[in-house]
């Protein structure tokens, strides 16, 4: 039974599969019978997908292994169809012509190569997911571990901290087991003691401020003499002052809920081997591109691919990683490797690897128990991408996962899927300048004609287009990745090259989060996407002209047309992406329907808590409510009380009221700003927002809509499309205005 294998006969008779598909797909055959071969493999396919979806519907035990077998077929019979193609690439269209040519040739074919490659190794990597089962807490208060709860900070404000703070501590475990400390790096001795009288300043306000809340909360503030290896020794010095059995690190901005102990350390507990207990990072707020481009909520966000699907598949192989935070760690085996590792700025996933190879192992739990927050502006999000690259690239060159001792076959193939997706950005460039490279220069680049290209390409990209959407189809649409990926290749290609070029050299530079933008604006990183943009355009001009000048050569130039329409099409995409919406909220709010009480003026009407943030409440209420009170409501004293679900009890809650708009539905929008002057109202209002994982894993479940293909290309393109416009508008009245100043200077001279 194919679910009761280990995962070494799983990779023996995966790797015997992989030898006999490589085999039989290098053989020759005439263009017709290849056509008929992968369009009819395509189809196959097509069929296994709908036999796979009816075990699921069926939802039996017994058909668990039915699904396995169908999902090996379908990765396989796809892999074939791929191999195919590139066998084909090897053999039938490298020609040298002249030199340019050639070079050019072997960049796009070294490209398209290590996109297969990569694309196998995913398809290795989720060839099964491993959901685990919840395991509780030891019930003997004897064999519950001790916790030390860290959050390491740097410069992030106090608002933001003492929200986690309040949190950790009002996590479900028992207390005199539990330690919650601040560990705080922007208040370290050495700054306390700076040459520059500005920092000396701040850094002693922060340090008087922050240990003083702390000792208000009831949390321990930790802070170091320097701040040597940023994140990674800032964890290791609270390592040397704490002593709980297990860790558990959360990141500044990352609350957790209440039950984030209650299902990890059981499973820790259970295995004497786990060193590590990872769960998802969860956001509630759009990344900049979301935002920008207004997709967020109607498309699954760009990290749920990996935290929904990639983290499953990882741990089925005893790979799964350490993510840098909701994530619990046992303190015996981190200790036996000095720490938190600190030669890449990945500091987290080089950790795990060094772990794995002492043969000790991982556990992933697929809830959303930490809610955080997502870089505001592109710049942000270009700083984070950059780091993950860099360091994931330090991994793979100094601790190369194919060739460092103690790693299981499995694991190295997991760790080098893992760190060499993050050299996308030489493959993602290359793809983008190659179609110019003809039309522009007439370089051979790829020697095909129309029927080849349609009997083994347009094969090998449905079959890629298929797995995808079969491996990653809820967590990540079509077209999604390759966006994403294009908004960071500019910007990180420079960042890879630097690494490979001295991979010692990176230094660990802080996300920027909690950013507010007042107005609308074009981001100053957008340059490079123009020059993109109008090389496009002037490319695809060009091959207008060889459609004249070449009419033999028509294939060939349909073909790289085609291509440079994609790219185009994306560009596009991130051209609206690149086009900052204000963001003008302190606080994320997220969406609730909860029913409430609402005092106001000494009268109680029913209502619903229909959004809430760590600073107010959305409030909606039948307009003859309102009307009953005879009054303005508009900055009245109001109580709401709302039953909290992770406290399992009603709160109430005072504060003013700041708005009341009627809505479409007849309803009316009450605002309310919350009187957080009591810390029992600041806890009472964190544990309701916060405290309760069920509502993060419908909120998760929301954003992961099951559409068909066509639809979620509609959106993405329609969204696109949308912001673009918004983004050369705005650069429009930018140049007209700057321009008629200029002209309106001249005039006063």
């Amino acid at each position: 039974m194919l679910s009761r294998l280990p995962g070494w006969a799983i990779a023996v008779l995966g790797v015997l599969a992989i030898a006999a598909t490589l085999y039989i797909a290098q053989l020759r055959v005439d263009t017709g019978a290849q056509a008929a071969l992968a369009y009819g493999l395509v189809v196959i396919v097509i069929l296994l997908r709908k036999l796979e979806d009816r075990e699921t519907r069926k939802g039996e035990q017994g058909s668990i292994d039915s699904r396995n077998l169908y999902r090996i077929l379908i990765l396989i019979t796809a892999f074939f169809v791929s191999m195919r193609y590139f066998a084909w690439r090897q053999q039938e269209t490298i020609t040298y012509y002249d030199l340019p040519s050639f070079i050019c040739m072997i960049i796009l074919f070294m490209a398209e190569f290590y996109g297969i490659v990569i694309s196998f190794l995913g398809s290795f990597v989720n060839i099964q997911g491993r959901r685990r089962k919840h395991i509780p807490v030891p019930a003997d208060p004897d064999k519950i571990p001790t916790v030390d709860i860290l959050i390491p900070s740097y410069n992030e404000p106090q608002e933001m901290l003492e929200i986690t703070i309040i949190a950790a501590l009002q996590i479900d475990y028992p207390k005199d087991k539990l330690n919650v400390c601040l560990c705080d790096d922007g208040g370290t001795v050495a700054r306390r003691n700076s040459d520059d009288p500005e920092r000396r300043r701040t850094s002693q306000e922060r340090h008087d401020t922050l240990k003083a809340m702390c000792e208000r909360l009831g949390a321990t503030y930790l802070t170091r003499e320097k701040n040597n290896h940023a994140k990674a020794g800032n964890v290791n010095a609270a390592l040397a002052n704490t002593n709980g059995e297990f860790v558990l690190i959360l990141d500044a901005d990352h609350v957790p809920t209440q039950d984030i102990l209650q299902r990890t350390v059981g499973i820790a507990v259970n295995d004497p081997k786990i060193f590590l207990v990872q769960t998802p990072h969860f956001f509630i707020n759009p990344d900049p591109i979301e935002k920008n481009l207004e997709t967020y909520g109607k498309m699954p966000g760009e990290n749920e691919m990996f935290y929904g699907v990639i983290q499953e598949g990882l741990d089925f192989w005893d790979a799964s990683f350490f993510c840098g935070s909701a994530a619990l760690i046992r303190r015996k085996y981190l200790m036996e490797v000095g720490g938190i590792s600190g030669d890449s700025i990945t500091e987290d996933a080089e950790t795990a690897f060094l772990l794995h190879a002492r043969g000790y192992r991982s556990a992933y739990v697929n809830r959303p128990m930490v809610a955080g927050l997502q870089p505001e502006t592109y710049s942000g999000f270009v700083v984070q991408r950059m780091r993950w690259a860099q360091g994931m690239v330090q991994i793979f060159i100094l601790k190369n996962p194919l060739l460092f001792k103690g790693l299981r076959p499995w694991q190295r193939l997991c760790y080098t899927s893992s760190s060499g997706f993050w050299f996308f950005p030489f493959a993602r460039t290359v793809f983008l300048f190659a179609p110019a490279a003809y039309l522009f220069f007439g370089l051979k680049i790829y020697e095909a004609n129309m029927t080849e290209f349609f009997a083994y390409a347009i094969p090998h990209l449905l079959g890629a287009l298929i797995v995808t959407d079969y491996l990653f189809g809820r967590y990540r649409w079509a077209l999604v990745s390759e966006l994403y990926e294009l908004m960071q290749a500019l910007y990180s290609l420079p960042a890879i090259i630097e690494v490979i070029r001295s991979p010692r050299s990176p230094e660990f530079a802080v996300t920027p989060k909690g950013e507010f933008l007042e107005e609308n604006f074009i981001t100053s990183l957008a340059g490079p996407f123009y020059w993109m943009l109008l090389f496009n355009i002037a490319s695809l001009c060009a091959g207008v002209v060889r459609l004249f000048v070449l009419p033999q050569d028509t294939d060939v130039i349909l073909i790289t047309m085609f291509w440079e329409m994609f790219n185009l099409s994306l560009l596009v995409c991130a051209i609206g992406a690149l086009y900052e919406l204000k963001q003008r909220r302190e606080t994320p709010r997220v969406s609730s329907d909860i029913p409430a009480l609402l005092t106001i003026d000494g009268k109680t009407i029913p209502g619903v808590v229909s959004d809430m943030s760590s600073g107010g409440l959305g409030l909606r209420v039948r307009p003859q409510f309102i009307d009953s009170l005879g009054v303005s409501i508009k900055g009245l004293e109001i109580e709401v009380q709302a039953y909290n679900s992770a406290l399992k009890r009603d709160v109430t809650l005072p504060g003013t009221i700041t708005s009341a708009v009627l809505l479409q539905s007849g309803l009316v929008q009450v605002g309310m700003q919350v009187n957080l002057e009591e810390i029992e109202h600041k806890r009472s209002l964190v544990s309701l927002v916060y405290g309760d994982s069920e509502r993060w894993v419908a909120e998760r479940a929301s954003r992961q809509p099951d559409l068909p293909v066509k639809e979620t290309l509609k959106i993405l393109f329609g969204s696109g499309i949308r912001s673009a416009n918004g983004h050369f508008r705005h650069w429009w009245r930018d140049t007209w205005s700057a321009a008629s100043r200029r002209l309106a200077g001249q005039q006063e001279q």
